[in-house]
């Protein structure tokens, strides 16, 4: 009898931990994709609340930039993505932290320069802040 209560109990216990890791997936693929909306209409309000003050922004051709320059580039046109896509999109959550990697396939159309297509390969890390998930960290690649 003891045995099958033990063993309830931690059936019960994984289940309940199942179920907390899906909201917390589901939680964070949903800040995700607010993110890659409030990129494409370079919406600062969004932006400010999707992004840790401390942001460390890195993009594929090397440039790293803080939160005040990610949005400052967005918003000003310097930074100008008129399509992304994101696909192969995996989540992986340890406690208040969550790592995201996907391919993001998008069209930018950059203050100064010609439409140019983007292929890369993108690590994301979010971190839950106050039961919001704000990214922290990104690196991106370009993909061959």
């Amino acid at each position: 009898m003891k045995r099958t209560l033990l063993l309830a109990a931690f059936l019960l216990l994984g289940n309940m931990l199942a179920f907390a890791q899906s909201a917390d997936e589901k939680a964070v693929a949903a800040a995700i994709e607010k993110l890659r909306v409030a990129m494409l209409d370079a919406n600062e309000a969004e932006l400010l609340k999707l992004t840790a003050p401390a942001l460390s922004y890195g993009h594929s051709n090397g440039l790293l930039e803080d939160q005040k320059e990610f949005i400052r580039a967005l918003t000003s046109g310097e930074s100008n993505f008129t399509k992304i896509d994101l696909s192969e999109q995996t989540i992986s959550i340890s406690g208040d932290v969550a790592m995201v990697r996907h391919k993001l396939m998008g069209d930018t159309h950059n203050k100064g320069k010609d439409p140019a297509a983007v292929r890369l390969g993108v690590f994301m890390v979010l971190q839950k802040v106050k039961g919001n998930w704000v990214l922290l960290g990104r690196q991106a690649f370009k993909l061959l």
